[in-house]
């Protein structure tokens, strides 16, 4: 684990993204990148600048816990609070006021995964498989022109957490039928489990899947390659590149 560095100016965030001339910079502290890179992206209605953080105290938790809230309850579902447990990390996207988009990653470990509440059988299958697995849960993102800008950069860090730190090798997520075409085309999911009605939005849910050797094939061909997103209906190329991604493995080693 790489040393905290001594004169840290922001001890506990992993991104800050400003806007300079229409442009996002993502910077990092000096003891793991010595210059800012740029992930060259124009956000016209986002904050002129943000974090993205673990959401690691009650204050961000309960800013995470809003956003999901809100977005989950003007589509009709319910959603409790985010809460902190030693198998799941929060990471929050947030200016000095408010969430711009949030989710929470769930390892695999001695509490399993929520997933296996509603798909006990598949979940099971891929573990005998010898999947390593992990989850995405409560994933929510303020409306916007750019807001796939934002949900890109926090799926990426996510999938560092999940891929390159805690070696996993494949991603679970439960989403409402109307979404999965868009995780399908959008970031390569397949159908896992049929849809059932999941108790904890009281909504119909659908068990979807990532190979994260997928992934991590994707964001080295296209990640920070902006202009391919007009091209090509994928996520990735809003990512960073495999570059900005170097930089951010080693900023979540030191965070420890």
């Amino acid at each position: 684990m790489l040393a905290q560095a001594a004169e840290d100016p922001w001890p506990d965030t992993i991104v800050n993204v400003r806007e300079d001339e229409g442009v996002l910079r993502a910077s990092l502290p000096e003891s793991v990148l010595a210059e800012d890179f740029s992930a060259m992206r124009k956000f016209v209605d986002t904050p002129g600048r943000f974090r993205i953080r673990l959401a690691n105290d009650e204050g961000r938790r309960s800013l995470a816990s809003y956003l999901v809230s809100k977005r989950y309850g003007w589509r009709g579902y319910t959603a409790g609070p985010i809460r902190m447990t030693p198998d799941q990390i929060t990471l929050i996207a947030s200016d000095d006021e408010r969430a711009l988009a949030t989710i929470s990653v769930g390892f695999d470990r001695d509490a399993g995964l929520l997933a296996d509440s509603l798909y006990p059988d598949e979940v099971a299958g891929l573990r005998a498989q010898g999947a390593r697995l992990c989850e995405f849960t409560k994933l929510a993102v303020e409306p916007g022109k750019h807001s796939q800008e934002v949900l890109a950069m926090l799926f990426h860090i996510a999938y560092i957490y999940a891929r390159r730190i805690n070696r996993c090798t494949e991603l679970l997520i439960e989403v409402n039928p109307r979404h999965v075409r868009f995780y399908e085309s959008a970031l390569g999911f397949e159908r896992l489990g049929p849809q059932r009605i999941c108790p904890r939005v009281d909504a119909p849910a659908v068990l979807l899947r990532l190979d994260l050797s997928h992934c991590e094939q994707e964001l080295a061909r296209v990640g920070g390659h902006r202009k391919m997103a007009g091209r090509i209906r994928s996520l990735y190329p809003l990512g960073f590149s495999p570059r900005e991604e170097e930089g951010i493995h080693a900023r979540l080693f030191q965070l420890g």
